[in-house]
């Protein structure tokens, strides 16, 4: 077998493989993609069994898909626990690879779980639509300032057909009218397009049940409940709602060093899209729910609002996780939740065998 230990750049990688019958050991630089994928598909004729490590980073499909095309084992791994365990101070790309293949000889490599090619293209999906609202939203926040700058302060109005009368009826000057023009001539493009994107992501929740169990709690819709599965995974990768919570970046940002303890801001870690979709259902959900509601006053009372907002959004991020772990909707939710490993109830996990 042939374990490389693959340093990957956008324009080459720098490789370090040992054969482990013979224990021949080589170092190359393959340029990208020609002649990487000439040294790939030549160990491919000769019948090798190969195993590639190499840290997570993007701009890498087309090996990735080279590798599957050749039943070539692929190890992608945490990248800031590879830096971790580098103990020499120089850092060279021969020095990364090197280290990459003692991580995958002596059995440390971290490995970490890669999402398949159709969950993949899911996500550019949800991407997709998510980029062309904010550019939407780009659009209608400079047409609001164009109808100001006329004495015209409509707020929503000036979106329905008689403000956009009004819009266009005003005499501008001529890059001030062109502006105007195109502004309206993008957003009469984007708005079919989003309907269209709209329309597809609510075909794909009909296909996967377990979006659709997660849109019956209050402030869920499908966009949310569609990228929490996409992103999520698989529930038995975290061991608790910590996990969960740390893996979409809402919580805080230690700094604690002796008996000093310093929480800053969220991390920001982890897949932004799924983090703002959190936030935005979670304003929803407290408005939906009589206990958020007070809950998330209590919170802004003390906090300020945007505190309050991530507390709630890392809140439901915790429950859509049970809802997962347990394949409970939100009546079941609702009903076991609160009551879930609690000796002596009904709906408790521990009962006093019977004789």
């Amino acid at each position: 077998m042939i374990i490389i230990g693959a340093d990957y750049h956008p324009g080459f990688q720098q490789i370090a493989f040992v054969d482990t019958d013979t224990g021949e050991f080589q170092e190359r630089q393959l340029q990208h993609r020609e002649e990487a994928e000439k040294f790939y598909r030549e160990l491919a004729a000769q019948g090798q069994k190969v195993r590639v490590g190499m840290e997570a980073s993007g701009h890498a499909r087309w090996f990735e898909r080279l590798l599957a095309e050749l039943n070539f084992e692929l190890w992608i791994g945490d990248a800031a626990e590879i830096q971790t365990k580098r103990v020499r101070k120089p850092k060279t790309d021969r020095e990364d690879a090197r280290l990459l293949l003692r991580l995958l000889l002596e059995d440390r490599f971290p490995r970490i779980w890669v999402p398949s090619w159709e969950n993949r293209d899911l996500r550019q999906l949800l991407w997709h639509r998510h980029r062309m609202v904010q550019a939407r939203t780009r659009i209608m926040n400079q047409l609001p300032a164009v109808a100001l700058n006329e004495g015209l302060r409509a707020k929503k109005k000036l979106w329905r057909e008689c403000g956009r009368q009004q819009l266009e009826s005003f005499p501008l000057a001529p890059w001030a009218s062109r502006r105007r023009q195109d502004l309206l001539a993008l957003l009469d493009r984007l708005n079919p397009t989003i309907a269209e994107l709209n329309q597809a992501v609510d075909l794909e929740v009909e296909r996967c049940p377990a979006a659709r169990r997660w849109m019956t709690h209050p402030g869920v819709g499908p966009l949310t409940a569609l990228a929490f599965v996409l992103i999520i995974g698989e529930a038995g990768r975290f061991g608790c709602g910590q996990q969960i919570a740390s893996y979409v970046g809402l919580v805080p940002l230690e700094k604690s060093s002796g008996n000093r303890r310093r929480l800053g801001h969220i991390t920001k870690q982890g897949n932004s899209m799924l983090r703002f979709l959190l936030v935005e259902a979670a304003q929803v959900t407290a408005r939906s729910i009589p206990e958020w509601r007070s809950r998330y006053f209590h919170l802004r009372m003390r906090r300020g609002r945007k505190i309050a907002k991530v507390a709630m959004a890392r809140r439901l991020a915790v429950r859509l996780y049970w809802m997962m772990r347990k394949q409970w909707d939100y009546e079941q939710l609702k009903k076991f939740g609160s009551h879930a490993g609690q000796p002596g109830t009904g709906d408790g996990v521990y009962r006093t065998p019977s004789n």
